[in-house]
């Protein structure tokens, strides 16, 4: 099975309190992918994970989403890689530790965006990485628009792309909530099954995300989501939780403990 998981921002840091991550959280989570990595030889995974309260203070402060230019903006895009890379060696810091040969891939480096959206990736590495068994990481992260001079790409923009080109089975999406509420934040009613035709009803409920996310709330996610299962309908996503005990390793063996989103 091929299988990409995303561990969301809101999940492995606290969006509430600026550059704080949740080691613990993190430790647990990397112990998890490890345990469903050895338990079944023929799951192949792409890991990504969000910037929560580090990539997404500077992101808000200067706007790098909406374009980049002049000498301020471009020092606020640096700032913004900065503190999403500071992330990022945190997460492979507990994978390394969890025994798993994981290889970041920034996409500063490798993607270039027109107006907001992947122009071109060279895809040679993360292939050359997943063929010699080793775990590759993205994250959301700024790269160089064509448009824009500069932009930033969300885990679910780079997810969106790799899944036209590669074809996993599943996206899975780890991040507080225990689903997609029909009535966030009351969150009595969870959506166990969404799909396309019936996401116009029940959309006005979802909501947005706590704490600064410059690239949208729980709607925004779905929505992109869902126009990804329409463009690949092999293709299934599940929103779930990453906070509960042993969820995450539960998803990567194919359970469904959330709300799947398909076809």
């Amino acid at each position: 099975m091929f299988v990409f998981l995303k561990l969301g921002g809101s999940l492995i840091t606290d969006k509430t309190r600026p550059y704080t991550p949740r080691l613990e959280t993190l430790d647990n989570l990397a112990i998890q992918i490890s345990a469903a990595l050895q338990e079944n030889a023929d799951l192949r995974l792409i890991l990504g994970h969000g910037s929560g309260s580090f990539g997404h203070q500077a992101a808000s402060q200067f706007g790098t989403r909406r374009g980049v230019s002049g000498p301020e903006a471009w020092r606020g895009f640096a700032e913004v890689w900065y503190q999403a890379s500071a992330l990022n060696r945190l997460v492979v810091e507990a994978l390394r530790s969890a025994g798993l040969s994981a290889v970041t891939l920034a996409p500063v480096s490798a993607v270039t965006a027109r107006d907001g959206q992947v122009a071109a990736w060279d895809l040679a590495p993360l292939k050359a990485a997943l063929a010699n068994g080793l775990l590759p990481v993205l994250h959301g992260d700024v790269v160089f628009d064509e448009a824009r001079g500069g932009t930033i790409l969300s885990t679910e923009d780079l997810f969106a792309h790799l899944a036209r080109q590669l074809h996993p089975e599943r996206i899975l999406l780890a991040g507080l909530e225990a689903g997609v509420w029909e009535d966030f934040p009351a969150r009595t009613r969870l959506i166990r099954e969404m799909t396309p035709k019936i996401f116009a009803q029940q959309a006005p409920g979802l909501g947005r995300s706590s704490g600064a996310d410059v690239t949208g709330g729980m709607q925004a996610k779905v929505t992109e989501m869902l126009a990804l299962v329409e463009q690949v309908p092999s293709l299934e996503v599940l929103v779930f939780s990453g906070e509960e005990p042993g969820n995450a390793r539960r998803a990567l063996q194919g359970e469904n403990p959330g709300t799947r989103l398909h076809c």
